[in-house]
């Protein structure tokens, strides 16, 4: 019987109620849509060109580079000998970090990376701290590495025509200039090679990557001649204290071994290939640090090594007494600097194409041009934003602010690595994470450890970025996200 109060046909036409705001903030986009919309952007899609080889070189290019050639220049102070305990502690962190990385890569092949994860496993609101940590990662380690690679274009310079860039020009306000041009110039000249298309742009990595690995061997046998067993006494002079600042310091130059897993909408076999670039390159990469560090700090007392930016050109020329090792060192540099910035930027531009397409970042993002299939305006636009941000702040401030960055980032790769095991332990896994959750628990361990080694100013940087990420989000994203339509 009709209750005879209400209008007919009332119980049919209520509408289901609207999940609450925790719900939404907590809403998950299926692993299946995820890897089933890859490559698909506005207008075009991404083209599969990439194999292992040009995977693994993605990742070392996009990591070995600015740590080794400038910021050990800033670390060897803070730990002295010691700095290559820093080095193995921060490979370490990365490392634990990687497992979980090849692990999801592999069972998540898209471009959005740590962000995507993130948006699999813990929802919206997480996937969007993640994904804004990555651009604070990505976007400003390549105005980081840009400031690097001017240091080592006037070493090169100076060794070969014998004249350099005035300070005006060649430093950021704060450091004693008024425009870094250097840093813009190599920001832009990385942007011209993306914008040609992935292929080409791997090919040129290739080509740098092999210079840079090839400097860096070059200095080990030419640095072992000058090693001083003096130089090691007193290994830890500051402590663990110091060998911890400087490890935080030092992961600036592991940054960037995720790369690969930014291309997996562009590779020919992701899911087999990216595990094994990933963890591939991190082996290649902590060795030559390792090496690089002990024949440095065996070649120059610690204590004279004042902050330099380029520190092994200059520890090259103390050897050899000639300029010619530190000016080919410096060249080395240059090239190996410059493949660091288009890594890195495209593992930048790749992240915003994916966070365009879930809608949480404007269209423009993730609109592919159809003759070279790339994020054309994407491109532009990030190039523009972190050349200007590479000419206008110095090195060490961009550094810590990535560091923090990057450690976030992957301490939610260690937590999404676990939820995902309860939450579809079926799914197929071309790797996995061995004593699991055991070394994703050290691994995210690792980075609140060293995220707290960090100085007191990166964390209010860090926090006022966080603060900028979470408004744009409710004000933009948490509307026009993709997934908002089917709960209205």
């Amino acid at each position: 019987m009709l209750d005879q109060g209400a209008p007919p046909h009332s119980s049919s036409q209520t509408a289901p109620p609207s999940p609450g705001v925790g719900a939404r903030l907590m809403r998950r986009k299926p692993v299946e849509n995820l890897v089933g919309e890859g490559g698909q952007g506005e207008g075009g899609s991404l083209r599969r060109s990439l194999g292992l080889w040009q995977l693994t070189m993605i990742s070392i290019g996009a990591t070995l580079g600015t740590g080794i050639f400038v910021v050990l220049g800033e670390a060897v102070p803070k730990a002295g000998p010691a700095v290559t305990l820093s080095f193995v502690i921060a490979g370490l962190t990365a490392l634990f970090s990687a497992l979980s990385y090849a692990e999801l890569a592999g069972t998540i092949p898209v471009s959005g990376s740590s962000y995507s994860y993130a948006y699999a496993t813990m929802g919206e609101l997480i996937a969007w701290i993640c994904g804004w940590c990555l651009v604070l990662e990505y976007g400003v380690s390549v105005a980081a590495v840009a400031v690097g690679w001017g240091e080592y274009l006037n070493e090169l310079l100076d060794g070969t025509i014998g004249v350099t860039l005035p300070a005006a020009l060649s430093a950021p306000p704060g450091d004693g200039g008024v425009f870094n041009l250097p840093a813009l110039i190599v920001v832009l000249l990385a942007m011209a090679f993306l914008l040609g298309g992935a292929r080409e742009s791997a090919r040129a990595n290739t080509v740098m990557v092999i210079v840079k690995i090839a400097a860096l061997v070059m200095f080990c046998a030419i640095g072992v001649q000058g090693l001083r067993s003096g130089n090691y006494e007193n290994f830890m002079p500051l402590g663990m204290a110091g060998v911890s600042a400087a490890g935080a310091t030092l992961f600036f130059s592991y940054i960037g071994f995720d790369a690969a897993s930014t291309a997996g909408e562009e590779a020919k076999n992701a899911q087999r290939d990216l595990p094994r670039a990933i963890m591939l390159s991190l082996v290649i990469v902590t060795a030559l640090y390792v090496l690089v560090a002990a024949v440095a700090v065996g070649a120059k007392p610690w204590k004279n090594f004042t902050d330099s930016e380029a520190a092994l050109a200059q520890i090259m020329r103390e050897v050899t007494g000639q300029t010619f090792w530190g000016t080919l060192l410096a060249f080395c540099a240059v090239v190996a600097i410059a493949s660091v910035v288009l890594t890195v930027l495209y593992g930048q531009t790749r992240i915003l194409f994916a966070m365009s397409r879930d809608g949480l970042v404007p269209k423009v993002f993730a609109k592919v041009h159809p003759k070279t299939g790339t994020p054309r305006a994407n491109t532009l636009i990030v190039s523009l934003f972190c050349g200007v941000l590479a000419a206008a702040i110095p090195l060490g401030q961009l550094a810590d602010a990535t560091s923090i960055g990057t450690l976030f980032a992957f301490a939610l790769v260690n937590v999404a690595v676990v939820v995902l095991r309860r939450t579809r332990p079926d799914m197929p896994r071309t790797f996995r994470v061995p004593l699991s959750p055991v070394l994703p628990a050290l691994g995210l361990a690792f980075c609140v450890w060293m995220m707290g080694s960090l100085p007191t100013v990166t964390w209010v940087v860090f926090g006022v970025w966080m603060a900028a990420g979470l408004v744009f989000y409710f004000l933009y994203g948490y509307r026009r996200s993709r997934l908002a339509p089917s709960e209205k």
